[in-house]
């Protein structure tokens, strides 16, 4: 695991992250892990536009991510940022309904190179977004994972309630019918 290091999405980290998503045809189908950051209305849902968008976001300092580097070469990531960078969760109604606190952050996507699943590369990008949250000065931290059965899809694109309870996540309530709320206070 020493391998491995941690660093935060930004311009300079960019094109790591841009060939990571390119090795993957953007992941999910071109979405560059734009879905979170807009509503249906605001997305072009081409390649190219979502691509673009996410560009635009990292360099305007409004998508966070910790990827997590083997050398040069980005192999996983956890999409993290606050409630207004990322309007777009699953089950957003329910959860809205049910809202008892508004977390200070979010992680709404993780992701695993292909090449190097199967190495708890999971666990290392989501400790890597409570160390970047702590150097930001910590807050409430929500993740919303995969709870029991339904697709495979769900558990790659927001991970399991097992990795978040390794990460030190307390679960909150279920949200929709194979995802629940984790929180985690970040000092």
């Amino acid at each position: 695991m020493s391998d491995y290091e941690v660093r935060a999405l930004a311009p300079d980290t960019w094109d790591a992250y841009a060939a990571m998503m390119e090795r993957h045809n953007g992941v999910f189908g071109g979405c560059w892990c734009t879905w979170f950051h807009t509503m249906s209305g605001e997305k072009e849902f081409t390649y190219d536009g979502n691509r673009d968008l996410k560009q635009r976001l990292v360099e305007q300092d409004r998508a966070h991510a910790a990827l997590v580097f083997d050398g040069d070469e980005a192999v996983a990531w956890a999409q993290f940022g606050s409630p207004a960078e990322l309007p777009n969760i699953r089950h957003r109604k329910q959860y809205e309904q049910e809202l008892d606190l508004l977390p200070d952050y979010r992680v709404t996507c993780i992701f695993v190179d292909k090449r190097h699943r199967r190495k708890h590369l999971s666990d290392i990008a989501l400790q890597g977004v409570i160390d970047l949250v702590a150097a930001a000065g910590g807050g409430t931290v929500e993740g919303y994972p995969h709870d029991k059965g339904g697709k495979r899809e769900a558990v790659l694109y927001n991970g399991t309630r097992t990795l978040f309870e390794r990460a030190g996540f307390e679960h909150v309530r279920t949200k929709g019918p194979f995802n629940c709320v984790m929180r985690r206070t970040v000092p």
